[in-house]
């Protein structure tokens, strides 16, 4: 017969069952898994905080840093040392430089103006001879006995004049007597007319020859310098022929020749035209030593068409023979002084572009100032836009800007014991 439970009794029989298979196990070894899982979230939430913690006060100490940082003063910039000039009134003047050649005024090359033998040479080469010293001899003989036979030409037809002449007196007593024809006092005047002719042709005569004597003796024309030998006493030299015989230069005065650019032409002419004086210095080949100073002479009459300057001739006195022919030279040519104007250097002067300024120094502190410059001469440059006295940079420039505090450099002593260059 089948066994039947009741619900309490299944219940715990199953159990019962269950108990025997799976054996309980105490709470004091059982693991705590639902509250190890809780326990990490909390961990992280711990190291979240402590890092925001730290970020947070690590941004309060900087930002109080830099509060305290922006009430102490800033330190101030280290000045730039400088050296300084100051703008001066004065004069300067307004030059033109060019090239230029030295000419001699006069250059004389004697050639033979009769044929013959050479006998004596007197000048030495290189001597400085005046005008109407002897230079060369040609043997004047067959010159002196041309000479002779003129006089005696021209002596017998002055005779025969005389002669004519007092035939003439007696023929014109005769005729107012009525004791002659007035046809032979007429022919006795024409012959006296023919006579006086002669004469004349036979003094051409002899001036001739006396000047062909003359040409034999060759004589300085002009003061200068003699040039090399060039010939030999016993040299044969003819007329027209390619012989020179000697070359003199005319050293003292001497003249400059420097050419003129168009452009520049039309101050000089007004200052000529006024009769005004212009001074020409002229310089050695670097344009650095002065060897001389002189007045414009002249200038030429037209324009050369390839070059678009014009030539001009300065004089010189060259006392001291500074100046030697066909030397280079750089001229320049002074053509006009301005009076009462704003110098400074030209180094103190700097470019932006095509724009000129300078630093102008106030209160130890460097300003910018816009100026013009004009003329240039002796490394001064008149501007405008500053005034004199004003106290301008002259060095460090790469450094300066405009409102930069700035230290003046003390200017280094004066050397008094010698004397430097200009």
């Amino acid at each position: 017969m089948p066994l039947r439970f009741s619900d309490f009794e299944y219940r715990r029989f199953r159990l019962t069952v269950d108990t025997n298979e799976h054996p309980l196990i105490g709470r004091d070894h059982q693991l705590e898994a639902h509250n190890s899982k809780s326990h990490r979230p909390k961990a992280l939430w711990i190291v979240v905080a402590i890092v925001l913690l730290l970020v947070l006060v690590l941004t309060v100490v900087l930002v109080w840093r830099h509060l305290d940082a922006a009430k102490k003063p800033a330190p101030a910039p280290p000045k730039i040392t400088i050296a300084t000039a100051t703008a001066n009134k004065g004069d300067i003047g307004v030059y033109l430089d060019a090239i230029g050649t030295v000419t001699p005024v006069y250059t004389v090359s004697i050639s033979p103006q009769v044929n013959g033998p050479i006998v004596a040479v007197h000048y030495k080469e290189g001597q400085l001879v005046s005008k109407g010293d002897p230079l060369v001899d040609i043997d004047p003989r067959p010159y002196q006995a041309n000479l002779l036979q003129a006089q005696g030409a021209l002596e017998r037809d002055q005779n025969v004049l005389a002669q004519a002449q007092m035939d003439l007196e007696r023929y014109q007593g005769a005729w107012a007597r009525n004791a002659i024809a007035k046809q032979v006092l007429d022919d006795q005047e024409k012959l006296v007319l023919q006579d006086e002719g002669t004469v004349k042709n036979d003094q051409g005569t002899v001036h001739y020859d006396q000047i062909q004597v003359d040409y034999c003796h060759i004589t300085a024309p002009v003061a200068g310098r003699v040039g090399l030998r060039l010939v030999d006493p016993g040299n044969v030299v003819q007329f027209g022929g390619t012989v020179t015989l000697v070359v003199i230069t005319q050293l003292e005065p001497i003249t400059i020749i420097f050419t003129i650019a168009e452009d520049s032409l039309g101050p000089v002419e007004e200052r000529l035209r006024k009769k005004a004086i212009l001074n020409v210095d002229a310089f050695d080949r670097t344009a650095q030593t002065k060897i001389a100073s002189g007045k414009l002479l002249t200038i030429d009459n037209q324009i050369d068409t390839t070059t678009g300057t014009v030539k001009a001739r300065a004089l010189f006195d060259n006392k001291n023979d500074a100046l030697f022919p066909n030397q280079f030279v750089n001229a320049r040519l002074l053509v006009n002084t301005l009076h009462g104007v704003t110098l400074i250097p030209a180094s103190a002067i700097q470019q932006n572009g095509q724009a000129s300024f300078v630093y102008v120094i106030q209160n130890n502190i460097a300003h910018v100032h816009s100026i013009k410059p004009g003329v240039t001469d002796g490394g001064m440059t008149q501007v405008d836009g500053i005034n004199p006295g004003d106290v301008v940079a002259n060095s460090s420039f790469d450094k300066l800007q405009d409102n930069v505090a700035v230290a003046i450099s003390k200017p280094a002593p004066a050397n008094t014991s010698g004397s430097s260059a200009p």
